[in-house]
C-alpha cells in the first residue's frame, strides 16, 4: 500500500491548543524553552485520542493546569508546514502552576500582554476565543496571517 505521501496527498499534522480563560480575564500562556517564544499550551494529537482529551492532557502536561474543556473556538492552518492547530476555551479546573520540558515560564496574561509578548499568529487565537464570535477559520505562513 502506497504512503499518502508516495500517493501525492497532501501530509497534515493535527494539533491542540487551550486558551485557559481564569475568572478575571487573564488566559494562560507558556513560554518554550526550545524557542523563547510565547504561546498558549498545546501540541499534536495523538492519533487514537480525541480533540477535547488532547486539549486536557497538552495543559497539564506543559503547565500543570487541569482544565475543563469548553468549545472550539477556532481552526488554524499553518500554510507551509501542513499543521491544523484546533483551539479550545478552556477554564481551571484545578493543579498548580508548574515548568515542563517544553515550558520554561507559565504566565497568566491580559488581553493586552498576550498582544504585546505574542506573535501575531498565537495571540490571535487566543485574542478570537475571548469574542464569542467563533468558531474562527484562518491561516498564516507561520509569521502573519495570510
Amino acid at each position: 500500500m502506497l504512503s499518502a505521501q508516495d500517493a501525492g496527498l497532501p501530509l497534515h499534522s493535527v494539533s491542540v491548543a487551550g486558551a485557559v480563560l481564569r475568572e478575571n480575564g487573564r488566559l494562560l500562556a507558556i513560554q518554550r524553552r526550545d524557542n523563547g517564544a510565547w504561546e498558549l499550551p498545546g501540541g499534536v494529537l495523538e492519533l487514537a485520542e480525541d480533540p477535547q482529551a488532547g486539549v486536557y492532557r497538552e495543559v497539564l502536561e506543559e503547565t500543570g493546569i487541569e482544565v475543563s474543556v469548553d468549545r472550539l473556538t477556532g481552526v488554524y492552518k499553518h500554510s507551509t508546514r501542513g499543521v491544523v492547530a484546533l483551539v479550545f476555551l478552556c477554564r481551571p479546573s484545578g493543579g498548580t502552576e508548574r515548568l515542563s520540558e517544553e515550558s520554561k515560564a507559565v504566565a497568566w496574561f491580559t488581553p493586552e500582554e498576550v498582544s504585546a509578548r505574542m506573535s501575531e499568529v498565537f495571540s490571535i487565537r487566543l485574542l478570537d476565543a475571548l469574542d464569542g464570535a467563533g468558531p474562527h477559520v484562518r491561516s498564516h505562513n507561520g509569521c502573519h496571517l495570510t
